[in-house]
């Protein structure tokens, strides 16, 4: 007589069970936590800079409310090859935009972010600093040879528009700053005062445990 095949489970073998509601919530809430501790340094240094502050401490720089993304620009190199703007999340951004003949105001407000920049002494390396192009041309080599680590890039004017505050215009040139996480968070004017802008950006990175 044939023997029997004996059944690889018993009766008395435990079902498989789903997970605990409340394991489940439990696991939310440790991922909610490790979210916000990636953020917080960043937000505690807006609340240090511009809540929690001083009676008649004021910033200099516009604030861009609400922040707009630029992590998402488009953008290329002069070469025309494939770049991204969320190259430099971590760090802070000083960013202007110009057509690539880079004019008498264009080389200035270069000069500006790049003396902005060196002044904040052993923190500069925190500090980047981005040219966005608006047009085919390219900045001549003398004006570049000046501004060394300068990062060059280039994109659709339309798309720059939509990514800068309704109230703003490429007509209107400014230097703007990208906090690191990737947003647009102020803007300092075309023709802006050097040192203030330094104290805006000095009180930023003194705030912030990020970038």
């Amino acid at each position: 007589m044939q023997e029997s095949v004996k059944p690889l489970l018993s009766d008395s073998a435990a079902p498989v069970t789903t997970q605990d509601p409340a394991q489940r919530r439990r696991q939310r809430l440790k991922l909610l936590a490790v979210l916000a501790v990636c953020a917080a340094p960043v937000i505690a240094s807006y609340l240090t800079y511009y809540v929690i502050k001083p009676d008649g401490r004021t910033n200099y720089g516009e604030l861009v409310e609400p922040q707009r993304p630029a992590a998402g620009l488009s953008v290329t190199r002069p070469d025309g090859t494939a770049a991204g703007m969320e190259a430099f999340r971590g760090k802070w951004v000083l960013m202007t935009a110009a057509p690539g003949a880079c004019d008498a105001a264009c080389a200035h407000r270069l000069y500006v972010m790049r003396q902005v920049r060196l002044t904040t002494g052993k923190e500069r390396e925190r500090i980047e600093r981005v040219l966005l192009l608006t047009d085919q041309a390219s900045p001549a080599a003398t004006v570049l040879a000046e501004h060394e680590g300068l990062h060059v890039l280039r994109t659709d004017p339309a798309a720059l528009q939509r990514a800068l505050p309704e109230s703003q215009t490429l007509a209107a040139p400014s230097v703007y700053v990208i906090d690191p996480l990737g947003n647009l968070m102020m803007r300092f004017p075309a023709d802006a005062d050097p040192s203030r802008m330094k104290k805006d950006i000095a009180k930023l990175l003194r705030a912030s445990r990020v970038g």
